[in-house]
């Protein structure tokens, strides 16, 4: 052995004696694999944590990924999973959508962004799944890049995930072949294959497996409530911040024996007789078909398995994962689903139908005397449907601290662009302090809130308190009180928000 290679040899070992990282190259369980520094931070893009899911492995269950020899560059975000071309359309600028391509069935990689100097600094670990109606969506959408998260301390890590028609289909076919009687959801186990990753590997990033907080938005919230719900996730993760969504809104929910009967009319639509008859098309065929107005969209599935057949009565049982949760909404999340035309008396009409004998109840805490005020009644409806109710419901039956928000800020006006007020996925830029990635003409009063909202974060995803020294109190959520953090111009503390109309619903 030469001299210089008897040094090296020497160096790496003390390298890895003391736990400091070897430049940008990182030993994972597969293989060793090679990022990028930027500024303090050590960056990996790409990294492989499940087998492609193509060709005979299409509507499984992730597969463990095959090792490799040499140093693998991981310097790149990979393909984004396989959905219509991305583009930007209504409040949703470029910032706010996947990268038009590459797409690709083989997608399941993630990212990792660390602070960490050496393999020994156990820092707290966030891992984000992305929003996008699971059936839309990627890590790489500027809004959510894990710069500005890491430099606070955190390691953060953003995963991609199957969506749509080869993310969430079930067939009875794929439930016989599957070995667990179920199938669809195939989404979820690609995030669940995610965390188990985090769980073997992320101590070699400087990350802490035993401090994992989970995050989302809108379909990433409903992807966290899944994992919260999942009997397959138990100690995968430590904390969770669901944002604008969950599942406990029955939104998007069938029971297997539904989704089912979905798969099956859409391998009629696409002619084929069997499973491996739909492995042989190509995934763009397969996305074409799906768009189909009579198919309807592919969703979660309440399949006994991945979740419980009854999501309801399972978290008011508390059988799903005890963890402190941050979760609540934007008050733009009663209109991105469209507004209704509903005149007066259709409006009572429909209450005397739903609510029967409390229907007068139901009328006085959503009051309507004019059209105008059907429709902003129906507005918040929708909030509180698609994310209030699940939030208060989710922090009701979880045993752990809780604490629920409502952002109500509203971004500054984009030049020759409507504004859409505090719109959905408005407040992630602020929480995830990527206001830098989002082109407007950013005010300071909106720095502050990105500075103090991604600190209420990234303290939460630390201790599991969002409370920190120079930050208003954020106080403990409970029904009684109803204690609910508003945040707009400067965040403050608002008793028995939505209260009436948490217990009204929560009743009948």
């Amino acid at each position: 052995m030469t001299k210089r290679l008897l040094l090296g040899f020497l160096f790496n070992f003390l390298l890895e004696a003391t736990g400091a990282f070897s430049q940008t190259t990182i030993s994972t369980e597969h293989g060793k694999i090679e990022g990028y520094t930027k500024e303090n931070l050590r960056i990996f893009k790409g990294i492989p944590f499940a087998a492609p899911p193509i060709g005979d492995l299409r509507w499984k269950a992730p597969q463990t990924v095959k090792n490799w020899e040499g140093v693998k560059k991981c310097t790149a975000f990979s393909a984004s999973p396989i959905q219509n071309t991305p583009q930007p359309f209504y409040c949703w600028t470029e910032e706010f959508i996947a990268k038009p391509e590459p797409l690709n069935e083989d997608c399941l990689y993630l990212n990792v962004w660390t602070p960490a100097q050496s393999s020994t600094e156990n820092l707290p670990v966030m891992v984000w799944i992305y929003g996008g109606g699971l059936s839309s969506g990627s890590a790489n959408c500027d809004i959510y890049d894990g710069e500005e998260i890491a430099k606070k301390g955190i390691v953060f890590v953003s995963i991609n995930y199957r969506v749509g028609v080869l993310g969430f289909m079930a067939h009875p076919e794929l439930s016989k072949e599957s070995g667990y009687n179920a199938s669809g959801n195939y989404g979820f186990l690609d995030q669940i294959a995610a965390l188990k990753w985090v769980q073997k590997n992320i101590a070699n990033f400087g990350g802490a497996p035993t401090n994992v907080t989970i995050a989302g938005q809108s379909a990433g919230a409903f992807s966290v409530n899944a994992l919260i719900a999942s009997a397959l996730t138990k100690g995968l993760f430590h904390k969770a911040i669901p944002q604008s969504g969950g599942l406990l809104s029955n939104r998007l929910s069938q029971n297997l024996a539904e989704s089912e009967k979905q798969g099956l009319k859409f391998m009629e639509k696409a002619a084929c007789a069997s499973i491996s008859d739909l492995r042989k098309k190509t995934a763009d065929e397969l996305q074409k078909l799906s768009n189909a107005q009579d198919i309807g969209r592919f969703g979660v599935t309440m399949d006994g398995y991945v979740l419980p057949t009854n999501i309801l009565e399972h978290f008011k049982n508390e059988k799903h994962n005890q963890v402190p949760i941050l979760t609540g909404w934007v008050t733009g999340d009663g209109s991105f689903l469209g507004e209704t035309k509903m005149s007066v008396e259709e409006y009572i009409k429909e209450a005397q139908d739903k609510y029967g004998t409390k229907a007068a109840d139901y009328l006085s805490i959503f009051p309507a005397t004019t059209n105008e005020e059907v429709r902003v009644m129906k507005q918040k409806q929708t909030l509180l449907s698609f994310a209030g109710m699940p939030s208060h419901l989710l922090a009701t039956y979880t045993n752990k601290p809780s604490y629920l928000y409502q952002f109500s800020h509203i971004p500054p006006d984009k030049p020759n662009f409507p504004n859409y007020g505090a719109f959905h996925t408005s407040e992630v830029p602020y929480a995830l302090h990527t206001l830098h990635t989002w082109n407007r003409p950013w005010k300071s009063v909106d720095k502050d809130i990105e500075n103090y909202m991604s600190s209420y974060w990234v303290n939460f995803a630390k201790t599991g308190n969002p409370n920190g020294q120079g930050l208003p109190e954020w106080k403990l959520y409970n029904k009684t009180t109803g204690n609910i953090l508003v945040i707009d111009d400067k965040p403050y503390s608002q008793l028995g928000l939505f209260k009436r109309e948490f217990d009204f619903f929560e009743n009948n």
